[in-house]
């Protein structure tokens, strides 16, 4: 049970949430510490089983029928596991949230309270934001931004322009990356009943939509000093990689699954750059 729980938390894309956390507290800090490692840990694993447990349960029906889903790209969890899934989610969320809102500034703890309330959002009824096109992108690209953001605030709550820059670099590129996975999902959403900006743009102007979020994303990197440049190159990758099926259809939408195999390696290619380049920035190596 823990293993399978543990897959449908999507290890591959712990870092994502994770990461952003940890870079704008240092950012903001330039400080290792108890707080650092808590919320770090908390969007490494619980945010991510939360986040996507709750998308598998309510997404079952639609996953079943999702050649792709059972794997890396996620778990399709038998019914049984469903209710301990979701028991999961909540046991392992909630200490560490009390102790981010009881660590934190009034800020953080809005962003805090919009992330997790996003996370339910997006997955479960009432509300089903993934339901409703561009919605559902703009509510994928905040799991991502709101850890960021509470990194950011959860011991100061003022940040720079810079920063503000930043993040709306990091919306665009999450809004986009929602967009490019929705489309190769087209067939499987609709067998199953499920709309998404894929289903309701259809594939070709979603992708289209991918490619420019990702080009205006890398260009304001471009505007932000050290590292940004270097982010903004590798997010031109982005916009080549999706270009790539600028001309795909609803019929041949499964195609972009090899964007998105490329998207996951451009991932961990650009994470380990941002990362690398902040930390040197900030604790730059005695010479």
């Amino acid at each position: 049970m823990i293993r399978a729980i543990l897959a449908a938390s999507r290890p591959v894309s712990w870092v994502n949430t994770a990461v952003p956390f940890a870079l704008a507290y240092l950012l903001d800090t330039s400080r290792f510490d108890w707080l650092l490692l808590v919320g770090f840990v908390f969007f490494l694993v619980p945010y991510n089983i939360a986040m996507y447990g709750i998308n598998d349960v309510f997404d079952y029906e639609s996953d079943i029928r999702n050649p792709r889903k059972g794997g890396i790209e996620g778990a399709v969890l038998p019914k049984s596991l469903h209710r301990p899934l979701l028991v999961a989610a909540g046991v392992t969320t909630l200490p560490f949230a009390l102790v981010l809102y009881a660590a934190g500034t009034t800020a953080s703890a809005l962003w805090l309270t919009l992330a997790l309330f996003a996370v339910y959002a997006y997955s479960a009824p009432p509300f089903r934001f993934k339901e409703i096109p561009v919605l559902d992108s703009v509510t994928s690209s905040s799991h991502f931004t709101l850890p960021a953001l509470v990194g950011a605030t959860i011991a100061e709550p003022a940040v720079s322009r810079g920063f503000w820059l930043a993040v709306a670099a990091f919306f665009l590129w999450g809004m986009a990356s929602h967009a490019l996975g929705a489309v190769q999902d087209v067939v499987a959403d609709r067998e199953g009943g499920l709309s998404s900006i894929a289903t309701g743009l259809g594939a070709r102007l979603a992708t289209r939509l991918a490619c420019g979020g990702y080009a205006i994303a890398a260009v304001l990197c471009f505007a932000l000093p050290f590292p940004g440049w270097i982010v903004g190159g590798l997010g031109l990758g982005y916009a080549v990689n999706a270009l790539r099926f600028a001309n795909v259809t609803d019929e041949t939408s499964a195609d972009v699954n090899r964007a998105w195999r490329v998207f996951l390696l451009l991932n961990v290619a650009t994470g380990g750059v941002i990362t690398v380049s902040v930390l040197f920035f900030l604790f730059p190596p005695a010479l």
